[in-house]
């Protein structure tokens, strides 16, 4: 033991630059979609249990996919949940049981286990048009950026404040917004008396098991849209490793992985250290990061269950707000393509429900019949 720890002391392992990398990327994952995990959650009718154990699940996931594929590669791979399949899940999971929400989890992440070990995930995606999918998903982030709006009404102090915040503080330090604006929030909620601080808590996790049922209107309509929501980087080893651990942890809460972005950066940059090399490490104690939250996920609970309502789509509207405009932006950015986009992103705001089928899956039926039929160059 004393050989290794001292081979990775000379290796940099121990040094502030990837540590502290790695806890930023971690804290600006968490406090910029955590409170989606939670209303997802909620919309499953989880209880705080469960929810705990949702947290453990991910937390867990993502660190042992981040150091383990950190460490084989030797380059900064960092692992998250997919916020816009958790933004999905909020909006489509209403009066799904939970075990039906369990079942269709192992259902995504099969498909893309299997899409990793086959290669078969640029097929599929080669005949899901990119703009048809990013209108998709801005047809199911838009309800989180009218929320914004609907809860100012009766909150215009708190989420007023929020919102000046985000507008100012996104020129000045833009990769720390989310953040900033979540503890202005916190902060003025408390001042207003609305923290529910007897509900926080300070214990480890336990694991809830709930055993899946699987529903095919539940898997159609909301499985597949998770299955293509949030993966841009089709690199099939990673996509094997990211589906097997969905599969795994999918009854204990772990409804999809994927390959982070944002937060990944943060362990490429100079702050992640001076040598290209070992920025690795960063991602790596960013996996030891993600497992402490996922061994404390109750506490983690419990502190979002504190947080009043306004404060918690206040965030999400916010934190999903670049998301739904770059999901627009690539969706119409094509004039060939832009009435099949369009009926796609309208289909899918709408809230349609056909067959016991979710919207989602309507409106990139739609879109995609809009597409093959129109004329022009597809390429």
């Amino acid at each position: 033991m004393g050989s290794i720890i001292g081979r990775l002391k000379l290796s940099g392992f121990f040094s502030l630059s990837h540590i502290s990398a790695g806890f930023v990327a971690v804290l600006v994952g968490y406090t910029s979609s955590a409170v989606i995990i939670f209303q997802a959650a909620a919309a499953a009718g989880a209880s705080a249990a469960e929810m705990s154990s949702w947290l453990w699940a991910l937390g867990i996931g993502m660190g042992l996919t981040s150091i383990g594929l950190s460490l084989y590669f030797r380059t900064p791979i960092l692992t998250a949940w997919s916020t816009p399949g958790a933004a999905l899940l909020v909006t489509a999971l209403s009066g799904v049981p939970l075990n039906e929400a369990i079942g269709l989890f192992m259902f995504s992440s099969a498909l893309i286990l299997l899409c990793g070990v086959t290669g078969w995930f640029e097929k599929i995606m080669h005949h899901v048009p990119m703009p048809l999918a990013g209108a998709m998903l801005a047809g199911v982030l838009l309800q989180f950026g009218l929320d914004l709006f609907t809860v100012m009404a009766a909150n215009l102090l708190l989420v007023g404040l929020m919102l000046a915040a985000f507008l100012l503080v996104k020129i000045a330090l833009p990769r720390y917004t989310i953040p900033l604006v979540l503890l202005i929030g916190t902060v003025v909620a408390f001042l207003q008396g609305q923290l529910n601080l007897e509900v926080l808590q300070w214990q480890l996790s336990t694991p809830v098991w709930v055993t899946p049922v699987f529903d095919l209107h539940s898997i159609i309509g909301i499985g597949i849209p998770l299955f293509i929501n949030g993966y841009e980087t089709p690199v099939s080893p990673l996509l094997t490793w990211t589906g097997l651990t969905g599969v795994l942890l999918a009854p204990l809460g772990g409804f999809s992985y994927n390959l982070a972005a944002i937060t990944a950066a943060i362990c490429m940059g100079n702050e992640a250290g001076h040598d290209p090399r070992k920025r690795y490490l960063a991602s790596v104690w960013a996996g030891g990061f993600y497992l402490l939250t996922g061994l404390f996920g109750s506490t983690i609970a419990a502190l979002f269950m504190a947080f009043p309502d306004a404060l918690v789509m206040a965030v999400a509207g916010l934190a999903l707000l670049s998301t739904i405009g770059n999901s627009l932006s690539g969706a119409l950015a094509d004039p060939h393509q832009r009435d099949a986009a369009l009926l796609t992103f309208l289909v899918t705001a709408s809230g349609l429900n056909l067959l016991g089928v979710s919207s989602a899956f309507w409106g990139l039926c739609i879109g995609l019949i809009a597409y093959y039929l129109q004329p022009g160059d597809r390429a």
